[in-house]
């Protein structure tokens, strides 16, 4: 599964935002079924920026979420995020999607 959070970040804000974006997605990123992520900034809109996150399943992303360290240091930031649906089901070529497994807290 992939999560796409969204942020909306102030002009003058941006280091800041990037030391706390970068140290949730470093928190993230030591949770088991983590898979890959990254921190992307919009090249049309530079205060819209990203952090994508890939897991193995909902279930692995739900219980990083929950884990101590990630409540601590990462979901202040996460809190901060454009109010939007951010976790996705990856559909492989041909899958028609919303596979009850896929949704499984594994």
């Amino acid at each position: 599964m992939i999560v796409v959070t969204r942020f909306r970040v102030e002009a003058g804000d941006e280091s800041a935002f990037r030391a706390d974006a970068e140290a949730a997605h470093a928190l993230l990123a030591a949770r088991p079924g983590y898979t890959g992520g990254e921190l992307g900034r919009n090249v049309d809109d530079p205060g819209l920026w990203v952090l994508a996150t890939r897991w193995e399943h909902v279930g692995a992303y739900r219980r990083a979420l929950s884990s101590y360290d990630v409540k601590l240091g990462a979901v202040p930031l996460l809190s901060r995020a454009v109010d939007e649906p951010s976790a996705y089901e990856v559909l492989e070529p041909g899958a028609t999607g919303n596979d009850p497994g896929a949704r499984s807290i594994g």
